[in-house]
């Protein structure tokens, strides 16, 4: 649990630890190299990484983090700085100024290129989100007991990972998967899905193999959307290990999240074969879950945030 812990968060600070690893390295080695001048153009390096990464704010402080460090060596180490020329300072002054003015020109350019780039992605995802949301009520449409459950699963999911203090961009992963994950049922036909008893085995199997549909559906969108592919593919997935289940960390964080959030909404809502239970009765069988079906640690977190929808339905 904890080396999943540390994987996370490295994996969550990536960006940051590279630029980090690349000044420090770079630094370290500006103060063993006897041509310090010289040098200095490595410095890009890092300044470049940061605005492509972290955008004009991270790259330009980056930049100046640079040139501070810089200034820092030559206040320490001044005579190897200094070229052959007789006036010294000055010759110093007309290479630096150029270096450092350039390195935050960069950084300040790759940066803005970056937020730009980010900024178009993210209204083309709100556009394919806008169009899903639509294709997901028109799938729930030909069935009434499944309208708008594909919106409180999302939505449910979305608290629950926000809970567990997850990225924003993981966050919207888990979203639109629960948005989609039951889009493979639009390719079942609609007498199974609204058949009023309970399911034989072979109509279950049937019926069970919605998500990778729906998985194959979402990977032919693009690649805006590809993150939500592994989500709804292993979102039926058992948490524990058995005979057709796979091994825990196989199975994605966000499917453990989308798998709660379903059950939790199939439970509270009316089937043709049974009437939908209260929300107190269906978290009392989400937590008898924990461990055996669902991930103890995403059942915690939905504990937290199940407070709300038990004031909701009172």
């Amino acid at each position: 649990m904890a080396f999943r812990g540390i994987k996370d968060f490295l994996l969550r600070r990536f960006e940051f630890l590279l630029v980090a690893t690349l000044l420090l390295g770079l630094s370290f080695i500006l103060l063993v190299v006897p041509q310090k001048l010289g040098f200095l153009n490595f410095y890009y390096l890092p300044v470049l990484a940061a605005g492509y990464a972290m955008g004009r704010r991270g790259g330009v402080l980056t930049a100046l983090c640079c040139i501070l460090f810089v200034i820092l060596a030559i206040i320490v180490f001044p005579k190897e700085f200094a070229g052959p020329s007789d006036n010294q300072v000055m010759n110093l002054v007309l290479n630096l100024l150029p270096w450092g003015g350039f390195l935050i020109l960069s950084a300040y350019t790759v940066g803005y290129l970056y937020e730009e780039k980010q900024r178009q992605l993210e209204d083309l995802k709100e556009a394919y989100v806008g169009v899903l949301e639509i294709l997901s009520k028109l799938i729930e449409s030909v069935d009434r007991y499944t309208e708008g459950h594909s919106v409180r699963v999302s939505t449910l999911a979305m608290d629950i990972a926000i809970s567990m203090g997850m990225p924003r961009d993981e966050v919207e992963n888990i979203r639109v998967a629960g948005l989609l994950h039951d889009i493979g049922k639009f390719e079942i036909t609609t007498d199974l899905i609204r058949k009023a008893a309970e399911l034989t085995h072979e109509e279950r199997e049937q019926l069970n193999k919605h998500s990778g549909l729906g998985a194959s559906i979402v990977s032919k969108v693009g690649p805006v959307l590809k993150r939500a592919v592994p989500i709804i593919l292993a979102h039926h997935e058992f948490y524990i290990e058995g005979l057709h289940a796979r091994s825990n960390a196989d199975i994605p964080l966000g499917a453990r999240i989308v798998a709660v959030a379903d059950a939790y909404d199939a439970i509270i809502t009316d089937r043709p074969y049974r009437r939908g239970r209260p929300a107190w009765q269906a978290i009392d069988e989400i937590r008898k879950g924990a461990g055996t079906q669902f991930d103890p640690s995403v059942v915690e977190a939905f504990e937290r945030v199940s407070r709300k929808y038990i004031s909701l339905e009172r």
